[in-house]
This record gives C-alpha cells, structure tokens and sequence, in this order.
C-alpha cells in the first residue's frame, strides 16, 4: 500500500492521535485528506496541514462521526472530487469513565454505570469506526464491480487499508467498563473485517495505544498521570501522538503486517 498519492479519511482529526496522522499522511505525500472531528476547529487544523505541506490536501469536515448522512456525504464528496477512498483511520473517541458498580458516598446507595452513557461511548468508538471502515470497503467494491473485477488477486495493486484505533484499556482497566469494552469490541471487528475484506483487496488492521499526550489524556488530570501513569511506563513519559502516527502509516504501508500492533511504550497497569 502506497501512502503517496492516496485519498484518506481521518476521523477524531482536530487533535490528538488523528491530527497527527492526518499532517504525517500529508507529509508523505496523500493526495486528498478528509479530516473529520465533531469541532468546527478542524476546518482550521485542515488549514493548517495544507499549510505545512504547501498544497491544499486536507479538507475540513465537521459533524457527527455516529451519523450515517454525514458519514455517507463526507466519502461522495471525496470520491467525486478526488476519487476512490482507500484509506480510513476513524480514529474519533470519547470517554466516559465511571466504576461498574459503586457505592454513592453522599446517598450510600448502590449506583451501576449509566447504561445511556455505555451506550453513547459504543456508538462513538465502536459502530461509528466500522461503518466508516464499512464505508470504504463499500466504494472500492462498487468500482471494482463497475470494473468487472470480483475476488482481488495478488498480482493487482492493494486496493486499501483500514487502521482501528484500540487501546491498552482493551486487555481491561478499572473505571473504563465501557471505554474498554468498545476497544475489545473493535479487535473483533478489525479481525473480522481484514478476513472479508481482503476480497476487495482491502487490509484491516488495529493499533492499541498505550496512554499519549492528547486532550483526553490530559484530561486525566497531571496528579493521576503523574502519579498512575508514568510510574507503569517504561519510557516514563507519556506517547507523542507523531509517535502513533508514525506506528499507523507503517501499519497502511507494510502488507505483512496484518491483526494488531500494540504500542504501549512499556506500560503494565497494577493487578
């Protein structure tokens, strides 16, 4: 899979792991790169990135990564003008972190995780990344068949490249009962999806992250990074977000690597 040339969709991509992608895509020459994020900043970040790599490559697009109007607009308006999409890293996420179960120290009443926000964080980081995933799979089918090509075969061209956004939490981590379940969930489907969609040509991978310097890291707090984080990571820092980007294109250009790439600068969390 050639990065050079390529048309791209990035979702999550005004900050974070996503923006940082969508610039090192752009460095490494990608023709056309939609950047999705639920903020209006990304038409800014899109700016941005043309401006690092002077062409006008990334196009800023803002709405509701679980909506599939919008999901559905943001691939024709990029096929049409810049044709087929063959890559996509919905790298868009949220978290909403909570016990399972937990006693309520002011009412002393036994309170479960809301399910309305285990619901919410599931459609967020786990059916909106595979119908964007879906979503490209189905275009590069649809020229295939207007083609009148059917099974891929390995003397063609790699036709895309799907890249989920996982995470350490995956394996489990306390507080995250929904947050790591959409990451497991993601595993399976990543799994699933490079089995079906290799027919099209297509490969599927997941990357897992271990914790990087982004808004919802930080959001964490510096004490429970400091305290929690750090102390577990091997390289003692936090991830730079280039460094997962850097992680994810090896993972788009290399054909042998395939299932997951975990890159956890060493971090173990405590029994």
């Amino acid at each position: 899979m050639i990065i050079k040339g390529a048309v791209g969709v990035v979702t999550g991509a005004a900050g974070g792991i996503g923006r940082a992608l969508s610039e090192e895509l752009a460095k490494r020459g990608a023709k056309a790169l939609a950047m999705v994020d639920h903020s209006p900043v990304v038409a800014e970040v899109a700016a941005n990135v043309n401006e690092q790599v002077g062409a006008k490559v990334a196009i800023g697009y803002s709405g509701d990564v679980t909506d599939a109007a919008f999901r559905k607009e943001v691939f024709s308006e990029l096929h049409d003008r810049h044709g087929m999409v063959n890559i996509c890293v919905p790298a868009a996420g949220v978290t909403r972190d909570g016990l399972a179960v937990k006693v309520d120290k002011e009412t002393n009443k036994v309170v479960v995780y809301p399910q309305e926000l285990f619901r919410t964080v599931t459609e967020v980081n786990l059916v909106a990344p595979v119908y964007w995933a879906m979503e490209m799979l189905a275009g590069i089918a649809e020229q295939r068949r207007k083609q009148g090509l059917k099974r891929w075969d390995p003397a063609e061209a790699l036709q895309g490249a799907v890249i989920f956004i996982g995470s350490v939490s995956s394996l489990g981590n306390k507080g995250q009962i929904a947050y790591a379940a959409t990451k497991a969930g993601l595993e399976g489907a990543a799994a699933t999806l490079m089995m079906e969609a290799i027919y099209h040509g297509v490969r599927c991978g997941i990357i897992h992250p271990g914790y990087t310097d982004t808004p919802m890291v930080r959001a964490l707090g510096e004490d429970y990074i400091r305290d929690k984080i750090i102390p577990l990571t091997q390289l003692r820092r936090l991830i730079r977000p280039e460094e997962i980007a850097d992680a994810i294109c090896f993972m788009i250009q290399n054909a042998a690597v395939s299932g997951s790439l975990w890159a956890d600068a060493g971090w173990h969390p405590n029994a």
